[in-house]
This record gives structure tokens, C-alpha cells and sequence, in this order.
């Protein structure tokens, strides 16, 4: 069966196949103001496994040429998040802020071929002068200078002798272009500040829609691959590099953003978040960043299946979070040990099982998967249930503990409910039982079924730890943003138990460690707040989901 090949593909077989470009190159170009998030993870993916499926290269390359947001806190959070999900550029990492001194010639080229000139008017004349999608703009009163006024002016500029916005280098195109973008682009503007790559060696820097085609020609970029908001921009990118006299210039082909619905993306609102205190760093586990999801226990296979799934496309569309969680389900059944964990403990008393004494059992660890092989679990008179797995007065079809009710325990015997005891206040404080010894772990008992399994864990040898259930961040009865533009915060996105009891070997987990909590969903060891002997699990996500595939 012939293999099915996206548009991006077809234009790349089209372009090797004429001799447009002898191989393919990519590169993923963030902007080191901010973390990254699930929208990135598309980009990134997709630039990095087109290269690696036509035996290219792959660049990572930061498009550093805004000074007033970069932090090298971001350099570094965003190197780790390319790397994690797969797409490794090797000795391929690059700064815009390195190609400055050629960018400068080029732009002085510019100004040579009448191509650029300086301008006076500030920001709001400039916007002024632009004109509407309904009407053309008007000619900067300065864009007939002569070209040895503008050189010189443009010199002045890069030595320092103008004041913050006080000047501007514009691209000489047309002024009544249907496309705004085309109306005489700002390409250079003065900012006194300092750079935290290139320090106080420039006080003036390129604008993103000059310096970006610059940056892919200067690094042998073939296939500029870019969401679709980058469309209208095309034409300026071809203007730049067509008269800038690049040989071989690269190409811009744009798809479809991804989009998650009822999350928080913007850089701006998460920046908020994280300053007012309401999540835990760019990297708290109800964000959908890449280092938030990989704090709460998402894997880079999860991420590559949910951007397969969605497809790449130039059609806009919007995907919900059940479709990324049925991802990660997918992705960690077969490869999760399932463990017992108690979330919220209800002791049980085994009466007729000797005291003092403690059997190990054997338990499958995953029986999908036979290599995770097995465990030894400790097993005693006294254990903790799940508190909902115990009802006085249950309701029909409650197949749990209820007095006179029988249930087995997971890997371990038939128990049956013969009494409970209260407190003061009447709440239930322990339930007791009797058991079967003849059916130890579904052997040589006498056939009678029964319709309920709980699990369980041995109370004096189960570890205490920290679990935090978490929902979405956004309320989800409301929209992500108030009239305000604050995000609407769920007051229930996190959940926080701290007497929950697991299996003794639970302790040892280390961060990012994946564990399925038999019903009780998957859970990942923080890697933040665990501590050796005393982790932190993060809920992944339920055992539930109510995603389909679509069919064929």
C-alpha cells in the first residue's frame, strides 16, 4: 500500500524532484521569551521528523533579536523541551543574534539599492501613514531621501546617536500594497539594551520579518515550515531574500496551528499566573507547556501520537484534551507497572487471620506486558482499603464490602464483611472480616463466585506519601478568560491527599517514575517536591477515558 504523504511532503518530493534543492532542511525557531507549549510540540515535530525522514538536517535556532523579554532561563528551559520530545539537533544549535553583523550588511545593502531608507516619524504616525485593509497608506514624508543621507543616518543609528525610537530603517516596497505587511515594513528600529547574548555591541536590532529569512538563508534552510498566521507574511519573506540576492533561498510553506481547547497558552496570561502565585512555575503540572506536561508524567511518545493523530493540514481546527489524554493512556498501558495505592484509607481488620504474621504474594506486575514480570507484596491481618469501597447501607448493584457482602482482594484471598466499628461522631473507623485460606489467589477454592475485587495495601508495612489529583486549570463552566482578560481559574484543579498508603517499593520511585494506581488512574513521581524515600505522585491521568478514534 502506497504510503500517504501530507502536502508538506508533496511539495518537498516536488521541489527534489525538479532540482529545486538537492536534500532538506529544516529548523525550529523559537523566540527565548517564555516556555514552550503543546502548540510548539507540533512545530517542533514537524520540522524535526520531515528532516529526519529525508535524511536532512534539523536546526535549532533562537530567534533572539527582541532583547526586552529574553532570559537565558528560557534558552535553557526550551533546549531541554526539544530534546525531550525527540528532536535532537545534535551540533545544530544556532542564535539569530550570531548572524547581526551579516544582517547589518544586508540591510546596508538594502539602503545602496534604494531598497531602504530611514525614517523620522514615530510608532503612531507610522501606524497613521499605513492606511486601512480599505485604503492604501501614504508615503513616509522621508522614503525619497537620498541614499547617501540614508546610509550615513543608518550608521548613526547603529552608533548610537538617536534616542529610542527616535528612528527607524524602512524597506522601500509599496506603499499601496493589498497587503499591509508590504506597506513599507519596519526592518531596523534604535533599543539601547542590553542583549544577553551579544551584551552592549548593538543598540539597534532587526525586526523578526527581516531577520527571519536571513537567519534560514544564512543557515541553508530549504523548507521554512511555519503555522499558518505567517501566510500573509510570505510575500515580505520572498521580498527579502529575492533582493538581498540570496542564491538558494529557502522556501516558506505554512500549516495549521494546533489548538487545544479550553486551555491556557499565551505567554502573557501564564507569565501572570506564575507572578500572582496560582500554579507553580512555567512548569506546574495543570499547564499544558512541554515542561508541564512532562512534569506531570506526559511522555514525548504521547506528544508524537497526539500530533500524528491530529494530521497536518492547512485547515484550522481546534482539539480537546481527552484526545492528548487517550494518548497517554495509550502510551503507558503496556508499559506501567500496576501497583495497589490507597488515596483515601479505611482500615480492614482480617479476624481470623493470624496476628503477627505477614505472607509475600505474587503479583503480575502488567499483564500486558509479561517482561515488567512480577512482585512479591506483603500480606497481613491488617490492610487499607479505599474508604468508597465499604457501604453500610450500600445501594443496588454495589458489588464492594458491605456487611454479609463477600469481595476477593486483588492477588490475595475472599474476605467476607461481618462487622465495622464507629466513632463517636458514627463515622466507620475500621471494618472486619473473615477470610478464606482456600482462596489464595484464586486456587483451590470451591467455586462460588463473587462479583467484587478491591485492592488493598498491608497497613504497618504501606508508605505514606503525597498524591495530587489534578483537573483543568481553566473552570469548566466558564471561558478560559473573564472581561478582564484574567484566566478563570478552576478553584478544584489540584487536589491535594496527603495520607494516601502504597506498596513498599512505591517509596523508591524516582522523578518522572510512570505508575498505573490500580483504579485509580496513572501517576508520575514529581520531580520538584519528591524527596529521596518520600515522592510525590502527580495523577497523569484517570483510567477513564470518553475519547473514540475516529473510524475509517
Amino acid at each position: 500500500m502506497e504510503e500517504s504523504r501530507n502536502f508538506i511532503e508533496q511539495a518537498i518530493d516536488k521541489d527534489l524532484a525538479d532540482g529545486v534543492y538537492e536534500t532538506v532542511h529544516t529548523r525550529f525557531p523559537p523566540e527565548p521569551n517564555g516556555y514552550l507549549h503543546i502548540g510548539h510540540a507540533k512545530s517542533i515535530i514537524l520540522n524535526s521528523m520531515t528532516a529526519k525522514k529525508y535524511g536532512g538536517k534539523f536546526n535549532l535556532r533562537f530567534d533572539d533579536t527582541n532583547p526586552t523579554k529574553e532570559k537565558s532561563e528560557f534558552v535553557d528551559s526550551i533546549k531541554a523541551d526539544v530534546k525531550w520530545l525527540g528532536a535532537d539537533w545534535e551540533d545544530r544549535l544556532f542564535f539569530a543574534s550570531n548572524y547581526f553583523d551579516q544582517m547589518y550588511e544586508y540591510a546596508v545593502k538594502l539602503v545602496k539599492k534604494g531598497k531602504a531608507y530611514v525614517s523620522d516619524l514615530n510608532a503612531e504616525e507610522i501606524r497613521e501613514y499605513r492606511g486601512t485593509l480599505k485604503e492604501p497608506g501614504k508615503d513616509d514624508p522621508s522614503r525619497n531621501r537620498s541614499i547617501e543621507e540614508n546610509l550615513q543616518m543608518f550608521e548613526d543609528m547603529k552608533n548610537g546617536k538617536y534616542a529610542d525610537g527616535e528612528k527607524v530603517l524602512r524597506a522601500k516596497i509599496d506603499m499601496a500594497s493589498p497587503n499591509i505587511n508590504m506597506r513599507d515594513p519596519i526592518i531596523y528600529r534604535v533599543a539601547h539594551l542590553t542583549h544577553q547574548n551579544t551584551g552592549d555591541k548593538w543598540c539597534i536590532y532587526p525586526m523578526y520579518d527581516f531577520a527571519h529569512p536571513l537567519e534560514d538563508a544564512i543557515e541553508g534552510i530549504t523548507h521554512s515550515l511555519c503555522t499558518l498566521e505567517f501566510e500573509d507574511h510570505r510575500p515580505l519573506y520572498n521580498w527579502v531574500v529575492e533582493e538581498c540576492e540570496i542564491a538558494n533561498p529557502p522556501r516558506q510553506i505554512e500549516f495549521a496551528k494546533l489548538y487545544l481547547n479550553h486551555v491556557v497558552t499565551g505567554k502573557r496570561y501564564i507569565k501572570k499566573l506564575v507572578e500572582d502565585g496560582v500554579v507553580d512555575g512555567w512548569d506546574d503540572p495543570r499547564l499544558v507547556s512541554i515542561a508541564g506536561l512532562r512534569r506531570r508524567g506526559y511522555t514525548p511518545e504521547s506528544i508524537r501520537n497526539f500530533v500524528q493523530l491530529l494530521g497536518i493540514s492547512k485547515a484550522q481546527s481546534t482539539a480537546e484534551m481527552d484526545m492528548l489524554e487517550y494518548c497517554i493512556r495509550e502510551d503507558l498501558k503496556p508499559k506501567a507497572k500496576r501497583l495497589m495505592a490507597v488515596l483515601h484509607p479505611l482500615k480492614l481488620i482480617i479476624d481470623n487471620y493470624p496476628e503477627g504474621q505477614t505472607e509475600m504474594l505474587d503479583a503480575v506486575n502488567n499483564p500486558e506486558n509479561e517482561e515488567l514480570g512480577s512482585r512479591q507484596i506483603p500480606f497481613g491481618r491488617e490492610l487499607y482499603i479505599e474508604r468508597e469501597d465499604f457501604m453500610e447501607e450500600p445501594p443496588k448493584k454495589y458489588f464492594r464490602l458491605f456487611p454479609g457482602n463477600e469481595v476477593r482482594l486483588m492477588h490475595a484471598y475472599f474476605v467476607k464483611c461481618v462487622g465495622f466499628d464507629k466513632d463517636e461522631d458514627g463515622n466507620i473507623t475500621a471494618v472486619h472480616c473473615t477470610y478464606d485460606p482456600e482462596t489464595k489467589q484464586g486456587t483451590g477454592f470451591t467455586g462460588r463466585k463473587v462479583k467484587g475485587t478491591i485492592h488493598w495495601v498491608k497497613a504497618d508495612t504501606a508508605v505514606k506519601v503525597t498524591a495530587r489529583l489534578y483537573e483543568g486549570l481553566v473552570d469548566p463552566e466558564k471561558d478560559v478568560y473573564d472581561e478582564n482578560g484574567n484566566v478563570n481559574v478552576n478553584p478544584t484543579s489540584v487536589t491535594v491527599i496527603d495520607d494516601c498508603y502504597v506498596e513498599p517499593e512505591l517509596a523508591e520511585a524516582k522523578a518522572y517514575d510512570s505508575f498505573q494506581f490500580v483504579r485509580n488512574g496513572f501517576f508520575c513521581a514529581d520531580c520538584k517536591d519528591s524527596k529521596p524515600g518520600a515522592p510525590v505522585f502527580n495523577r497523569i491521568v484517570s483510567l477513564k477515558s470518553s475519547f473514540k478514534l475516529p473510524t475509517a
